[in-house]
């Protein structure tokens, strides 16, 4: 089974940009100790615009993306040089994944990832992964590592995802507050004030918590915890209280409905009429354009689009049979979603939210997602 661990920004990269030798020296002795008990770990290191920031000789983040894009072109070279070598002391080798968005949005290249993963993970390499900032304009904006870990994790079917931080885990306040309490365990989070991203980062709190969700949805556990100290990931693996802990789902949703919920983007959004809510929320029925009031965008056969009900609240996502020519046609027979390639929000999102609930996948889907989530060995 696999591990997967994210470490930010400020824990690979000290404020003058740079590198913490000692502490990826003291990660990568803890992975080599899992290593060397049968573990496979797969690394996701934030860092590569701090280092590279200070190889241009700029000391604040820039906001221009070209710089930005600059700076982790630069920086990433340092950052994987930097685990080469502390994994080298444990007699492991790293490779190098740069990734993006557009590489889970489609199946054909989400898979050809997960083949080039396992693979590595097989053969005793530990993959060092890392969002490819200097090409993807929008991930150095929108994206974050925290999301990228957990789509990982699901990618691999880790048994554990990580979150490694400069803070002990979730606090009911800023930790900086006296009165701030670490939460053991990540259920219900009402009321709590959740922080941003470091000056040289991007993910902050909120987005750790959204990725333990994610993970949880998929049957993972997550911890978040602090990435400082002695027996950091080895006392997690081994199951001591460290950090805040995010249960899994008791019934995780399947691979299918998981990428497409997470990583396959919209092309479009289809408002539909308050019997086709019915029929999709209530009776798990395919969405039919009878049921169509309007739809918006040019999206074809295929295509990931979002259902809206009347009142403007987002049903779910699914991929269209049909194009949105056809649909606006008014074709009463044609069916727009089959609802086994549909995810409602409500059922998807049931582990990131208290009293939530996630339905079991019909047969078809069940074969669907097998379909989606099997590759033959690399």
């Amino acid at each position: 089974m696999t591990v997967v661990v994210k470490l930010g920004s400020s824990l690979v990269a000290d404020g003058q940009g740079r590198v913490r030798r000692g502490l990826l020296g003291e990660r990568a002795a803890e992975i080599g100790t899992l290593a060397r008990a049968g573990e496979h770990v797969c690394v996701v290191s934030s860092g590569a615009i701090a280092l590279g920031l200070r190889q241009l000789g700029v000391t604040r983040r820039p906001r221009a993306t070209p710089r930005l894009q600059a700076a982790s072109a630069v920086g990433q070279l340092r950052l994987q040089l930097a685990w080469v070598n502390a994994l080298r002391a444990e007699q492991l080798q790293a490779a190098q994944l740069l990734l993006s968005a557009g590489d889970f949005a489609e199946r054909a290249t989400y898979l050809n990832v997960r083949n080039a993963l396992m693979a590595l993970l097989r053969l005793g390499i530990v993959p060092v992964v890392n969002e490819n900032d200097a090409t993807a304009t929008d991930e150095i904006t929108f994206g974050d590592n925290d999301a990228l870990a957990a789509q990982v994790a699901v990618l691999v079917g880790a048994r554990l995802l990580v979150l490694l931080t400069e803070v002990e885990g979730v606090y009911t306040s800023h930790p900086a507050d006296p009165e701030a309490q670490l939460l053991a365990e990540g259920g219900s989070l009402e009321g709590i004030r959740l922080g941003s991203g470091s000056e040289h980062g991007r993910g902050g709190m909120e987005s750790k918590i959204a990725s333990a969700r994610l993970a949880a949805a998929a049957g993972i556990p997550t911890v978040i915890a602090s990435g400082r100290g002695p027996r950091v990931l080895t006392a997690i693996v081994a199951g001591e209280t460290r950090g805040t802990r995010f249960a899994p789902t008791a019934t995780p949703a399947s691979a299918f409905r998981l990428w497409l919920r997470y990583a396959k983007p919209t092309r479009g959004s289809i408002v539909v009429d308050d019997g086709a809510r019915v029929a999709l929320t209530d009776h798990g029925r395919s969405l039919l354009a009878v049921g169509i009031v309007s739809c918006d965008g040019s999206f074809e056969p295929g295509d990931a689009v979002e259902l809206v009900a009347l009142d403007g609240t987002a049903l779910g996502k699914g991929l269209v049979a049909t194009g949105a020519a056809e649909l606006r046609r008014r074709s009463r027979g044609v069916e727009a979603v089959h609802r086994d390639r549909l995810v409602l929000y409500e059922r998807a999102d049931a582990a990131t939210r208290p009293g939530g609930r996630v339905t079991a996948p019909s047969d078809a889907e069940e074969t669907s997602a097998a379909y989606f989530a099997s590759t033959p060995d690399v």
